[in-house]
């Protein structure tokens, strides 16, 4: 479930959402996971990113504590700017929260760059989601990544999902003990194409305790 500490989006006909160009701090939703009773795994802003360059480390810091004070539930935060994570953790003191997992996207080997700037920053799970896969990503170094996610481009110009880029990505994740989990081959009928991957699914998780 996303918890959106800020929206960038706006909403759209057929519940799309797009950019829009402006960034709006959502001050009343921060306190929103304190009030929530039972254990979640929760995405924080699944429709944006917490560390784009307008969301200044103040407003993030308070994510933080809220994160930090919500130890029932487990938050994974997903960035295209690892490298600015990197820079707010070191900036704040003490170990990194136990709950939290911290994650990049890697889409093809252009932006493999940000494995290693997510490699920098404190984390109990560090996590990278190669979804969309548009292109190989090469053999990238896995060590010291906890869990991959893969998954094809879905949708009416979704492009096509090469095997061989899973596959390096597969055998990346066993070289270095990297939890692998197939979401999909995606495509314009991802529920045709399916998410079966060498005659089984792949559902692994990082080795951790895990609050649902």
């Amino acid at each position: 479930m996303g918890h959106p500490a800020y929206d960038g989006t706006t909403r759209k006909s057929g519940k799309r959402y797009v950019w829009t160009g402006k960034t709006h701090l959502l001050e009343e939703t921060l306190d929103i996971p304190l009030k929530w009773r039972k254990p979640r795994l929760v995405f924080v802003n699944s429709m944006s990113d917490l560390f784009q360059d307008s969301v200044p480390f103040e407003y993030v810091d308070r994510v933080w504590q809220i994160m930090e004070q919500a130890q029932l539930h487990t938050f994974q935060i997903l960035t295209k700017q690892p490298e600015r994570m990197a820079e707010f953790l070191r900036q704040r003191e003490g170990s990194p929260l136990q709950n939290v997992w911290l994650g990049t996207s890697v889409e093809d080997e252009h932006v493999v760059h940000r494995v290693a700037d997510l490699k920098q920053c404190k984390a109990t799970v560090r996590f990278i989601s190669f979804e969309p896969l548009i292109g190989p990503v090469g053999r990238v170094s896995l060590s010291d990544i906890h869990w991959a996610i893969v998954g094809g481009e879905s949708g009416p110009n979704a492009r096509p999902l090469d095997t061989a880029w899973v596959d390096e990505i597969f055998h990346q994740c066993e070289k270095y003990n990297t939890r692998f989990f197939f979401k999909q081959w995606g495509g314009v009928n991802k529920k045709r194409t399916g998410r079966t991957f060498k005659g089984r699914t792949w559902d692994d998780m990082p080795n951790v305790h895990v609050h649902v």
